[in-house]
């Protein structure tokens, strides 16, 4: 990776900025800077279109970016959905022994809070007031249920599973064994989420770069965590934020400054200016 904040290629070939949102987009607060709304007016000027890609709920993602939602691409639930040009696609999905296999595994967790992803809501079976916090900032709809494994009445997308210390520590070693059907990948310091094998960002990522006709040297990326790995091989503009994991360090080509320093603003200042 190049330490420099700012790449050597030229900025004027870019055609699609990507970013994740928590921990990139997203301030430490959870919330959208001013700044870059403004930015993506000129972006869109620019006919540079943009993409929100995250692990969060598709509603979620909206809700915190309401007021560009319908100029933008959104992928949700890492790569489990997809809209593109104002129409949802659902890629690629749980079955119900998927759910029955992981749900009863995790279970056996200690400090392990399960959340089943749906196309309609998501689904808990706690209602430990701590965790409901935390989770409430990802998830805008959602139900408290009896049993994870009888729910029915909806498309499921993803299993995100909660550790109030770290993921990576003390749900991992445990999850690891489902990555023999499914993907198994940690998604923040205190997420794991468990998909179908090939959901991922990436897999939904190339499917817009086709219909868009933008290829690798044509796109900017931002990401943070290990979910945004493979998704950051699919532009030459790779960027990890300063407070990255150090997997995502090794793999982007740039890197900018922290979500609490605007970093991707930052560069998307100079993407402008080079416009």
């Amino acid at each position: 990776m190049d330490n420099s904040i700012f790449a050597p290629m030229n900025l004027s070939q870019v055609k699609l900025v990507v970013s994740d949102m928590d921990g990139t987009l997203l301030n430490n607060d959870s919330n959208v800077s001013p700044r870059f709304f403004n930015q993506f007016n000129i972006l869109k000027k620019q006919n540079i279109h943009f993409v929100a890609a995250s692990g969060r709920q598709y509603q979620s993602i909206l809700d915190k970016l309401d007021l560009i939602k319908d100029d933008i691409s959104i992928i949700a639930e890492n790569g489990g959905i997809m809209k593109f040009r104002n129409k949802e696609h659902i890629l690629l999905q749980l079955t119900p022994d998927d759910i029955n296999t992981s749900v009863n595994l995790l279970r056996q967790i200690p400090g392990a809070y399960i959340v089943l992803c749906g196309r309609k809501s998501a689904y808990i079976e706690t209602s430990n007031l701590d965790f409901v916090s935390k989770f409430r900032n990802y998830y805008s709809e959602y139900q408290i249920v009896e049993n994870l494994t009888t729910v029915n009445d909806d498309v499921f997308l993803k299993i995100a599973v909660f550790h109030f210390e770290s993921s990576e520590a003390h749900i991992l070693p445990t999850a690891q064994v489902l990555s023999n059907k499914l993907q198994v990948i940690v998604s923040g310091q205190n997420w794991l989420d468990i998909s179908h094998a090939e959901a991922n960002k990436a897999y939904a990522l190339k499917i817009l770069q086709k219909e868009l006709g933008v290829s690798k040297s044509e796109t900017m990326i931002f990401g943070d965590y290990n979910n945004d790995l493979q998704m950051l091989n699919l532009g030459y503009f790779s960027y990890a934020m300063q407070n990255a994991h150090a997997e995502v360090k090794k793999v982007a080509r740039f890197e900018t400054k922290s979500n609490s320093e605007e970093g991707v603003e930052t560069i998307l200042d100079e993407l402008i200016n080079y416009k």
